[in-house]
């Protein structure tokens, strides 16, 4: 059977960053990659290099940062007040908030969000909301393990469920 739409894909895949080698990610057999093709849960262009395989086949390819988290944009980076980072006293946790931290944040209308913190002053945190991959020209490696029909449920619900049914 081969990769199309609404199939339910499995696969292991190694992520290096394009341009430096270096290792971002791995999957194996234990904690492969299940995901329902062409339903917008993955990179658009990941989807399209893999279109048309089958089980057993290996994948090599790479994905442009524009094509796949979007390219640095400087209008992520924000300075926020130092005291909203404050505790119930009124002091800054230095021990939580460091450098290259990633901390959980919310917008003005509760969208949930994940900044990097750049810089540490009395005043002011700069935090880099950019996706931790932006900028970054991907590239994949890996096998196609499994491909087969996605069931009515996991249709009605827009993802694959895990080996054992609903899992979310």
């Amino acid at each position: 059977m081969q990769i199309s739409h609404q199939k339910v894909v499995t696969l292991t895949y190694k992520l290096t960053d394009h341009t430096t080698k270096e290792h971002i990610e791995e999957t194996t057999h234990e904690n492969a990659l299940t995901f329902l093709y062409g339903v917008g849960g993955m990179i658009p262009e990941f989807e399209e290099k893999l279109a048309g395989k089958s089980a057993g086949e290996h994948f090599d390819f790479h994905i442009l940062a524009a094509n796949a988290y979007g390219e640095q944009d400087p209008q992520q980076i924000a300075m926020l007040p130092a005291n909203i980072f404050h505790n119930e006293d009124g002091k800054f946790d230095d021990k939580m908030f460091q450098v290259g931290s990633i901390v959980p944040m919310s917008d003005n209308e509760g969208n949930q969000l994940r900044g990097r913190i750049l810089e540490i002053s009395d005043e002011a945190i700069k935090m880099d909301f950019n996706h931790p991959l932006a900028g970054t020209d991907l590239h994949f490696s890996g096998t196609i393990l499994e491909v087969r029909n996605a069931e009515e449920e996991e249709l009605a619900h827009g993802h694959a469920h895990g080996p054992h049914g609903h899992q979310h």
